[in-house]
């Protein structure tokens, strides 16, 4: 899977106009709406990814690169409650991620009394990358502020879900001994250049989102080649 997406990238970097046509990234930002998110906590969340969508910083970092991210957005707590808020939208302006930021702001929960079904949230996303455009790189951005406790964990979500050529990262949200982060670091992330980042708790959601998708939109460029931070090619 990388190997293909380095080879369309050489041919890409012998066509500009094709280079600035082709999506670079389907992104995908999946948020915890489980029993342990009370609703300031999930009002914050939605203000946080609206906040950090329109952060002129971000907004660069979506515009700025050879050719459009692809952009998705959807709420997972139970086994069987992961919820589209967004779907697969081309961002190609400030007015799309302004668009994307108003709907986030508008966003009704459909769900609070469930547990953390990690596994699930993972088997969904799968699912959905499957119906995204296509792009170069996928990436899944998953927060949460538990651990799995219902249903199969993410080892078995990556056994038997099609992850090829999928990069999870993690946004782990609270605990001052950081354990949360721990367990994203250990059982969560996936794909080279994984990382986490860390928000002390739902008021530093905006913040840590912001340097989230800071870190995975920036890129750089190799003959032409635009690379998610930490994807070289081998």
């Amino acid at each position: 899977m990388r190997a293909a997406a380095l080879a369309l990238g050489l041919a890409l970097a012998a066509s500009p106009a094709a280079a600035q046509d082709q999506c670079r990234l389907a992104l995908l930002l999946g948020i915890d709406v489980s029993a342990s998110v009370d609703a300031a906590e999930y009002d914050q969340q939605l203000a946080g990814i609206a906040s950090a969508l329109t952060a002129p910083e971000i907004v660069a970092a979506f515009l700025d690169g050879p050719g459009p991210v692809a952009l998705s957005i959807y709420e997972w707590s139970g086994r069987f409650q992961q919820d589209l808020v967004v779907d697969w939208t081309l961002i190609t302006s400030r007015d799309d991620l302004q668009r994307v930021a108003d709907r986030m702001m508008r966003q009704t929960r459909r769900s609070a009394d469930f547990p953390t079904a990690l596994g699930y949230a993972l088997g969904f996303a799968a699912g959905h990358f499957a119906d995204a455009p296509p792009c170069l790189f996928q990436t899944l951005d998953i927060s949460g502020d538990g651990e799995n406790n219902d249903g199969f964990a993410p080892d078995a979500a990556y056994d038997h879900f099609p992850f090829d050529g999928v990069t999870v990262n993690g946004l782990a949200i609270g605990g001052a001994s950081r354990g949360i982060e721990d367990y994203f670091l250990q059982q969560v992330i996936r794909g080279p250049g994984a990382f986490v980042e860390h928000a002390a708790n739902h008021q530093d959601f905006a913040d840590a989102m912001r340097r989230k998708l800071e870190r995975e939109l920036r890129v750089m460029v190799l003959g032409g080649l635009a690379l998610p931070t930490g994807q070289l090619p081998l």
